[in-house]
């Protein structure tokens, strides 16, 4: 019996410890499942005078934007935007801070509005994908603020996408991950499906789970600030 009853605590003891440590684990890492590294902050939004194929204003502010950077050869890339749609944007359209970017050249309008056509009838809901527009050279210029490492083709164009946050700060992975190693990635590659379903998919989820966290903590941190306010005003008229 005595044996069975050091068994028994051992088994709680273990219960409450393993979800400690995993935790500890965790929290430890610079990239994990809690938090996405920032690769630079407060950059550049969309520029005002930049339009999108409605000639409606588009900003980054306030919004989890995947940005892209397509080029000239919009149609001939079309397999890039096939990928982004089906392993990222099908998976988080339902969000309504989540949004698909993609600068493009003045003059390629009627391409993006066609690759528009040929999402729609496999996504459905399309108010997350927007083109904007500008000069090759304004483009390189936004493109050149955000001091990445990777570089536009001479279409103006890449097949990498990169994660903005709501504040504008570019976000990825650097520093050690969870095995220790040291990593830095500051884009995703569309051409590659696996890049996009094994890695991207998994940073934009924990991008959204902090701003879901932070507006619980928000929401729990007025109703205590209520509480306490209608606690003062019954003790106060006692």
């Amino acid at each position: 019996k005595l044996v069975q009853l050091m068994k028994n605590k051992l088994v709680l003891i273990l219960l409450f410890v393993l979800p400690i440590a995993i935790y500890l684990i965790f929290s430890t890492a610079t990239h994990n499942s809690l938090f996405l590294p920032t690769i630079s902050k407060a950059n550049a939004d969309i520029p005002a005078n930049w339009v999108g194929l409605k000639q409606e204003k588009i900003s980054m502010k306030d919004k989890i934007t995947v940005l892209g950077f397509v080029g000239n050869n919009v149609i001939e890339n079309r397999g890039n935007f096939f990928n982004l749609n089906q392993k990222i944007y099908n998976k988080y359209k339902g969000f309504k801070d989540f949004q698909m970017v993609m600068v493009t050249p003045v003059g390629n309008e009627a391409k993006a509005k066609q690759i528009l056509e040929e999402l729609a009838p496999i996504t459905g809901e399309m108010t997350g994908w927007k083109f904007v527009f500008a000069t090759p050279e304004a483009i390189q210029t936004f493109y050149d603020s955000y001091k990445l490492v990777g570089k536009l083709d001479a279409n103006f164009g890449t097949p990498a996408v990169i994660l903005v946050d709501k504040e504008l700060n570019h976000r990825g992975r650097k520093g050690k991950n969870k095995k220790g190693q040291e990593e830095y990635k500051e884009s995703y590659n569309t051409i590659s499906a696996a890049d996009l379903h094994n890695e991207m998919t998994d940073d934009v989820k924990i991008i959204l789970r902090e701003y879901r966290l932070a507006l619980k903590k928000n929401n729990n941190a007025r109703k205590d600030a209520l509480r306490d306010n209608i606690k003062e005003n019954i003790e106060r008229n006692k």
